[in-house]
């Protein structure tokens, strides 16, 4: 039996992980945080590719996935409707995805705190070496480590995050927290305000331990605004002056810079959309960043999800652009072989890559563009209409349909 290891047991290694496991394999997860991974303040837009995995790997994809809705609303600054647009989805939520993909995997071969220092190959073989001296050897190793990636450092050391020049809040509010007139207006659809040089969408998706009960579920929000540099640093200051550069976990986010979000939310954003900033007891935010490698096989290691790609949040693409991966990575190698297939995986998947990157920085051209010229802004201000944000972001682009 051909034996695999996951670098990484978050989405992206758990989808892998699974797909190989019901292709025969022997595999091994490897997560570097110690204890369960905490449930995130994300909400997950679904693709048909996604859903694909999903069902490869046997978990139902029906409205038990997530909170069904049937289309968008952009809201002014007033709080009316200025544009609706029909397009039904299911969203979900980051702790509801892991939970189904975990409950999946064999448990017994899922082990956590294991921090990878370095691969090596030799004889068509693989060993991951981890800090605390331990070492498992495989025909496959997989990177599923995320955007600061141990493995991919180890083999494309140049190839690092850009920063887009904005950051993009985000939280969870309860569903009975909302007052009625704002769950009338929000909880049923995907929502967008624009507000000069920002903007913000939310969507409902699941409750606390992953219920999809109604009066029990929540409401996720993202919020782009600019942040040159020096503002990005500022963010990532504690309460203490010590700077979080690689993210600053949620309760360290200053009281200041609190006081600051709840502020500016009620200055210039929708009511409703003000009153879901006031009631989130925790919004924190993450800087918004580009990622691009050259390649994602190195003989017999393969890169996978925002390991080796990273595509800004616009286009809703992250979970099913790990899922394609997975697949491709998969499909590859049961039909041409390890060396072959991954051969072939890399090509496919690092042109899907490279375009899916392209897309999503042209859906947030608009919030680069604030921290550029005003002849920039203003070209970048025509194509932030109503009808083209509700038509184009968390929409699969052409060339993922195929």
């Amino acid at each position: 039996m051909k034996r695999a290891i996951v670098i990484g047991g978050s989405l992206g290694g758990l989808l892998a992980a699974n797909l190989l496991d019901r292709a025969g394999w022997d595999v091994n997860v490897y997560e570097r945080v110690g204890e369960e991974l905490a449930e995130r303040g994300a909400g997950v837009v679904t693709h048909a590719e996604m859903d694909s995995a999903f069902r490869r790997i046997g978990v139902a994809v029906d409205e038990s996935l997530g909170v069904a809705v049937p289309g968008r609303i952009t809201l002014d600054s007033t709080g009316r409707i200025i544009g609706e647009y029909h397009h039904p989805q299911i969203l979900t939520a980051w702790g509801r995805l892991y939970s189904l993909l975990k409950q999946a995997f064999p448990c017994h071969r899922y082990h956590a705190g294991k921090q990878l220092v370095n691969t090596v190959q030799s004889d068509g073989q693989v060993t991951a070496l981890f800090s605390d001296g331990t070492y498992a050897t495989g025909d496959l190793l997989i990177g599923a480590d995320g955007i600061r990636s141990t493995v991919r450092k180890q083999y494309q050391e140049d190839v690092k995050p850009e920063y887009a020049g904005y950051v993009a809040w985000r939280g969870l509010v309860e569903e009975a927290d909302l007052s009625p007139q704002t769950h009338a207006t929000l909880f049923n659809r995907f929502s967008f305000c624009l507000p000069p040089h920002e903007q913000i969408l939310g969507y409902p998706v699941a409750g606390p331990q992953n219920t999809l009960e109604p009066g029990k579920r929540r409401y996720n929000f993202v919020w782009y605004r600019p942040a040159d540099e020096a503002e990005l640093q500022r963010l990532l200051t504690d309460d203490v002056g010590k700077v979080h550069e690689n993210g600053i976990p949620p309760p360290c986010i200053s009281k200041k810079v609190m006081q600051e979000i709840r502020e500016v939310a009620e200055s210039r954003l929708a009511p409703q959309f003000a009153e879901v900033i006031a009631r989130t007891p925790q919004p924190f935010f993450q800087p918004i960043y580009d990622l691009e490698c050259l390649a994602m096989a190195f003989g017999r290691v393969a890169l996978l999800g925002d390991s080796a790609f990273v595509a800004r949040p616009h286009c809703g693409m992250g979970v099913t652009k790990a899922a394609g991966d997975a697949m491709a990575l998969v499909d590859q190698i049961t039909q041409w072989g390890i060396d072959e297939g991954l051969r072939r995986f890399n090509d496919e998947r690092v042109e899907f890559g490279t375009k899916i990157v392209a897309h999503a920085r042209h859906l947030g051209a608009y919030m680069q563009a604030q921290l550029q010229t005003e002849l920039q802004r203003e070209m970048a201000e025509r194509y932030r209409t109503p009808d083209a944000v509700m038509t184009e972001t968390a929409v699969a682009p052409e060339f993922a349909l195929h």
